[in-house]
């Protein structure tokens, strides 16, 4: 009887190592360890695949895979010490903390007005990459069910299955450009905004998906999760915007924005979550949701971001890559049909997605090198499709060795986008530099006007600037002399970056509202001051 005993709870706190007590028994320690391992891993593959122009993502994904059973966790010993059964529920839920947040970043990453703006051709290319994915997904559902999934739900299943093989990560996609420097391109503009649709078409079938695998219920149980679900959606839609436009219009330009509203966001991001969790839909939902509703004008947003991305995207997230590794088992995937079957989808998920958006894009008068690039980027899964994958595993759909062909599926199809689409798109570049080479500030007319473009990246490099600026103007008249500063911003990985995409296509300025200058700014102000 005492084998079959339930072991203790695990305690929060130890009293140390001095008084007998072991520190990786407790919740807390073991918690530090885990994240200290998570990130000391992630940080680590990072830095080694940055020359290969990788996301930090894939990165994530595969040191969650090296910490689990796959390599790792093949040994007993650290797998009961560092990753102990007792111990997953704690990570888990700080796990799918980081998600919600992050989720709600994505959300906030999406602006519906320039989705709205972007026209029929790219709604027709997000609905190509989403239909026949899909399709070609139930196809493979119906494969996979008479090999190596023969006890799932049929449904469930086959909708897990298309949701997987359509889905683009729109997250992964963004810092894919920016890392590519593709953000403000044609190319860029318009896999971003298929993308999005497609992000939003996939969570709407993905919640769907996840209300049709309860088990041991009444069928109109997902008809009932479905209408719940409609009606938080209105209701966010008729609440939210209001409130915090609200909160946009008392953050002035030029001061901090107050805590009592960023607490407000947060508090307002976990109700979400609690309500479609109690719904029978996933937390991340809410959050979705929210960030997709919150206004994307004046500085509320971006403060938001700043605040909560590091945290967030540095800490939180790698922890949820660790437990998609801890219930991904490569070893499951054993012999010819296995990996067959790998590859299979692998050819099936990239096919539907490739030429799917090619054929589209071709259609809307894309040149061809530009479709193919579309296609590739939109071929892009990431973080979003382990968040499916493990929505299934959870809920009893897949089993062990369809979730480790699937997770093996989107590591691939993410690794691939930047090496094809550098090697297939090069944008021409508009000049030649010989053009430019010998050039001075010579004129013709002595008389006429000095105009000089003036780029900086910080305050530092300011009076320099200035200093070289007096040195051109010369001593004979002050009004001949034009100066057009401009800050220039780095478009990193970061929300941020992609928050200031969506302003620079809505005013036509890069980052500074049209009629919005902050005059407390102190690069406008060093500016002025020598004017």
């Amino acid at each position: 009887m005492a084998s079959n005993a339930c072991p203790p709870p695990i305690k929060a706190t130890s009293n140390g190592a001095f008084q007998g007590d072991n520190p990786l028994d407790f919740a807390l320690s073991l918690a530090i360890l885990q994240i200290c391992l998570v990130l000391v891993v992630a940080r680590g593959l990072a830095y080694f695949l940055k020359p290969l122009r990788q996301p930090r993502v894939v990165a994530e994904i595969i040191g969650g895979i090296i910490l689990g059973p796959s390599a790792l966790g093949r040994n007993k010993s650290y797998l009961n010490a560092v990753f102990p059964p007792r111990s997953l529920t704690v990570l888990d839920t700080l796990a799918n903390i980081g998600l919600i947040f992050f989720l709600f970043l994505a959300g906030l990453e999406i602006d519906p007005k320039s989705i709205r703006q972007t026209g029929n051709r790219v709604l027709a290319i997000a609905l190509a990459g989403i239909s026949l994915p899909f399709a070609m997904g139930i196809g493979s559902s119906y494969v996979l069910k008479q090999t190596i999934a023969k006890g799932s739900d049929s449904t469930s299943f086959l909708v897990f299955l298309g949701v997987s093989l359509s889905i683009t990560a729109f997250p992964v996609l963004a810092r894919i450009l920016a890392e590519l420097k593709l953000l403000t391109t044609n190319v860029g503009r318009i896999a971003m905004s298929a993308a999005a649709i497609n992000d939003i078409a996939a969570w709407i079938m993905l919640a769907l998906a996840v209300a049709l695998s309860g088990h041991d219920r009444s069928p109109l149980v997902p008809l009932w999760v479905f209408i719940a679900g409609c009606g938080f959606v209105i209701c966010a839609i008729l609440i939210i915007p209001p409130i915090f436009k609200w909160m946009s219009q008392q953050c002035h330009e030029g001061k901090p924005v107050e805590e009592v509203y960023i607490c407000a966001t947060l508090a307002a991001v976990l109700a979400a979550g609690f309500v479609t969790d109690s719904i029978g839909i996933h937390a991340m939902f809410g959050a979705f949701v929210v960030g997709v509703l919150v206004p994307k004008d004046g500085q509320f947003t971006s403060a938001l971001v700043e605040k909560v991305e590091d945290l967030v995207s540095g800490l939180f997230l790698p922890l949820y890559f660790v437990s998609s590794g801890l219930k991904t088992n490569i070893a499951t995937i054993k012999g010819l049909q296995s990996w067959g079957l790998l590859v299979f989808v692998v050819f099936t998920a990239s096919f539907g997605k490739i030429v799917g958006t090619l054929v589209v894009s071709l259609s809307c008068k894309v040149p061809f090198n530009e479709a193919l690039v579309l296609g590739f980027l939109m071929n892009c899964k990431g973080l979003v499709e382990l968040i499916v994958l493990n929505l299934g595993k959870d809920r009893k759909v897949l089993n062990d060795q369809t979730f480790a062909i699937m997770v093996l599926m989107a590591v691939f199809t993410t690794v691939i986008t930047t090496p094809l689409v550098t090697a297939v798109y090069k944008p021409a570049r508009k000049g030649r530099i010989s053009d430019y080479k010998y050039r001075t500030i010579a004129r013709k007319n002595a008389n006429s006007q000095l105009r000089v473009l003036a780029c900086f990246h910080g305050s530092r490099n300011i009076p320099s600037m200035i200093n070289l600026i007096e040195a051109t103007r010369g001593v004979q008249k002050r009004d001949a002399l034009c100066v057009y500063a401009m800050h220039l911003k780095e478009l990193s990985e970061r929300s941020s970056s992609i928050l200031m995409v969506h302003k620079a296509r809505r005013n036509g300025l890069p980052f500074w509202n049209k009629g919005q200058h902050a005059d407390s700014n102190h690069f406008i102000v060093a500016f002025e001051a020598y004017r």
